[in-house]
């Protein structure tokens, strides 16, 4: 547990350099335990520029931190969480208490929290505030009939998992093999048996054979994946979700099928090189470092304008479906959103929609943006958990059907 940090960067001066050291290397534990990838060489260079600056402003010690402890954009939430938590407020056990009690307020969606950085505190509680903690869970109930492990956590909002969940997720994601529905075309190849006897090869087979004619070949229609174009945002209100579904689009990426993956806040950005990496960390590392509006603001009609002028002629050929993942919340040229879509729609096979919000029973169609991108979808589906991506797995692998109306797929909260 941390030094009363709250004595370190009080009124009453800067506090003596062991204890400022110990107190450095606390929090970046407390980073490391909530899923930051630090090490210890950034707590020595803490300390190093700690010595520049005046420890009685804590704007200045808030942004000599963040400069050496924050890798992207994504990691501003969780530091400023962190920082808040330990180096001012005495009551951090209650925030703690507060943050692993569950709270449920009727009619209003759950507030905003870092289960990371609840785990993360939890683990540096003494050994026997722990023992104290575990005493009333030595009893052994015997549920033959509950859910499993990763049944649980296919359930579980991305928004609301801990650091533990978020690893076990991740490896779930990465270990699947998704492979998509594959249609039939004009061309014939080449095949053992078949419906089109190739005399030509028969012929040359029977040459080969001194004039026997022994065995036919045959040709029958070759098959291929229908490209697949995902559009992700990755606003403020979308960067959990967005974190997952790139999880899932690389687990695509390594099944060799044919996608193109752009992000989109305040403007459009192709990662689909950077997903061919193939660990998964090190490509959402690097698409994280790519992008400069992640976690920001949104402008989803002037990223689809970008997109149908730019590339959607050379990613939408050939019968494309497209994913669009976006809670559909903006407020800027609603006219132009609408334009937009209606430009998608002509030049895609299949759009697909995957909006958080329908994780809440009572959503309903009343925002501007989602009523102007709604008339132009094939399908409406929630993706705010694993067992929605397996859903959206089952949609994918079913052959492409133009007869999926808006009439069929566009009112799931009825």
């Amino acid at each position: 547990m941390p030094l009363s940090p709250r004595s370190a960067m009080g009124p009453d001066g800067p506090m003596a350099l062991p204890v400022l050291a110990r107190n450095i290397t606390h929090f970046v534990r407390l980073l490391r335990g909530a899923g930051m990838p630090l090490s210890p060489a950034q707590a020595v260079d803490a300390l190093q520029a700690l010595r520049h600056v005046d420890l009685g402003r804590r704007d200045e010690v808030r942004a000599t931190l963040a400069a050496l402890m924050l890798s992207g954009p994504d990691q501003r939430p969780l530091f400023d969480a962190a920082f808040d938590l330990f180096w001012r407020d005495p009551d951090w056990e209650g925030k703690l208490r507060a943050l692993l009690l569950p709270r449920v307020d009727a009619g209003a969606p759950p507030p905003r929290r870092s289960n990371r950085l609840a785990d993360a505190l939890a683990a540096r509680e003494p050994p026997a505030a722990k023992s104290a903690a575990r005493e009333p869970a030595e009893e052994r109930i015997g549920a033959v009939l509950t859910f499993s492990a990763q049944e649980r956590l296919a359930q579980r909002d991305f928004d609301t998992l801990s650091a533990d969940e978020w690893r076990a997720l991740r490896h779930l994601i990465r270990s699947r093999r998704t492979h998509l529905a594959t249609e039939r075309t004009r061309r014939l190849r080449a095949a053992t048996h078949g419906t089109h006897a190739d005399l030509r090869a028969s012929a040359r087979l029977a040459v080969r054979q001194h004039g026997e004619w022994l065995r036919w070949k045959y040709r029958r229609h070759a098959e291929r994946r229908p490209p697949l174009v995902l559009l992700l945002d990755i606003s403020g209100s979308m960067s959990q979700y967005s974190r997952a579904v790139l999880y899932f689009c690389h687990a695509l990426m390594q099944s060799r099928e044919r996608l193109s993956v752009f992000l989109f806040g305040t403007r459009l950005t192709n990662i689909s090189r950077a997903l061919r990496e193939r660990d998964p960390d090190d490509a959402v590392e690097a698409i994280a470092q790519q992008v400069r509006d992640w976690a920001g603001g949104t402008r989803i009609g002037a990223a689809l304008a970008t997109f149908n002028r730019q590339w959607a002629r050379r990613t939408l050929g050939g019968r494309a479906t497209v994913l669009l993942v976006t809670d559909g919340l903006d407020h800027e040229r609603i006219d132009l959103l609408g334009e937009e879509m209606t430009r998608l729609r002509r030049f895609a096979h299949r759009i697909v929609w995957l909006n958080p919000l329908l994780r809440y029973a009572g959503f309903a169609p009343q925002a501007r943006g989602v009523q102007a991108i709604l008339p132009h979808v094939d399908a409406l589906r929630p993706a705010h958990n694993l067992a929605s991506l397996l859903a959206l797995e089952s949609l994918l692998a079913a052959p492409p059907a133009r007869q999926a109306t808006n009439k069929e797929n566009s009112a799931p909260w009825k």
